[in-house]
């Protein structure tokens, strides 16, 4: 059962922290990059020195042809280029996102207050008795065995007790432990040993159904809680013209997730606790039947042979009196 908990536990913890993880949207394309603006020096020559020769004329290149050196004492015109100006990536200045944030389970967990811990735990403990109860019961359909409950009562029915009882021995289905515990003390007291047995037998299937019947009338309770406190705490800030709207959906929005959880918690624990409750009012219902069975077929053969030994005296009586 511990163990049980624990892998529930974790079932929990990877789903708040995977399965409610948003998609991060995609960081949107970068902008072209602009030019900067014409600088009005840009594409003329420089200046030119003193003793250097005026700059060429308008429509001549100013370097010359394309291979000719310049001449000595002429200067090179430079000219000033515009570089492409370039932008910052958004996602650059964006800060990186914390690990839980985007995640729609923790958001809402951290909205609905306080009451959400209990609601929580409850939750777990919801989970791990369902798991542990459908393993209970699949082993229990594994573990029938009707085939060899005809064999015992037709070993009864035929007067070999012993080979019922051996037949009933080492069993794992809870019909045939029970039939076995009343063969094996039927000279104390049959009706006894068959009663104490089927106890057993239900308080075994019935384990844990307590514990669930309290959830299902727990859940909806902490969750009308969270409702008046989220209330509370909406109307607390009522005063506050600045902080007036903000505080008072922050507090219906946690009264609204602690009540959704709490009835959600309810429903899914109520489906299971009736199915549950039915196999154990079934189970129930199959001790009575055999073990009303076993009594009514041990007490035939006890008159049958009551009526024998009457017989038996009688003839023994007459032939002493003869």
């Amino acid at each position: 059962m511990k163990t049980l908990f624990t892998v529930c536990f974790c079932i929990v913890a990877l789903m708040l922290t995977s399965f409610g993880q948003n998609t991060p949207a995609p960081p949107p394309p970068n902008a072209p990059a602009t030019a900067a603006p014409p600088n009005p020096a840009a594409g003329m020559s420089l200046a030119p020195a003193g003793g250097m020769s005026p700059a060429p004329a308008a429509g001549t290149s100013p370097v010359g042809p394309v291979g000719a050196s310049p001449a000595p004492g002429e200067s090179v015109p430079a000219t000033l280029t515009a570089s492409p100006a370039t932008t910052a990536s958004p996602a650059g200045e964006t800060k990186a996102a914390g690990t839980f944030s985007g995640n729609f389970l923790i958001d809402n967990f951290r909205k609905g207050g306080p009451i959400m811990w209990p609601i929580l735990i409850v939750s777990i403990i919801g989970l791990t008795v369902v798991i542990e109860r459908i393993f209970w019961w699949a082993g229990r359909w594994f573990r029938r065995d009707p085939k060899r409950i005809e064999k015992v009562f037709t070993a009864i029915e035929s007067g070999d007790l012993a080979e019922a009882s051996r037949l009933s021995r080492g069993s794992r289905d809870p019909v045939l432990r029970m039939m076995w515990n009343g063969l094996n003390h039927q000279h104390a007291s049959l009706q006894g040993a068959l009663q104490v047995a089927a106890g057993i037998e239900i308080k075994r299937a019935g384990r844990f159904l307590v514990v669930m019947d309290t959830l299902v009338t727990l859940a909806p309770l902490l969750g009308l809680l969270g409702t008046i406190t989220g209330l509370i705490r909406s109307f607390s800030f009522l005063g506050n013209e600045e902080l007036a709207v903000t505080a008072v959906t922050g507090g219906i929005a946690e009264a609204l997730i602690a009540t959704a959880c709490g009835l959600g918690i309810a429903i899914f624990a109520l489906i299971p606790f009736n199915f549950f409750t039915s196999r154990v009012s079934n189970l129930e219902f199959e001790l009575q039947t055999a073990a009303t069975n076993l009594e009514v077929m041990l007490g035939a053969q006890s008159a049958e042979r009551e009526v024998e030994l009457a017989g038996g005296a009688a003839t023994s009586g007459k032939g002493a009196s003869i």
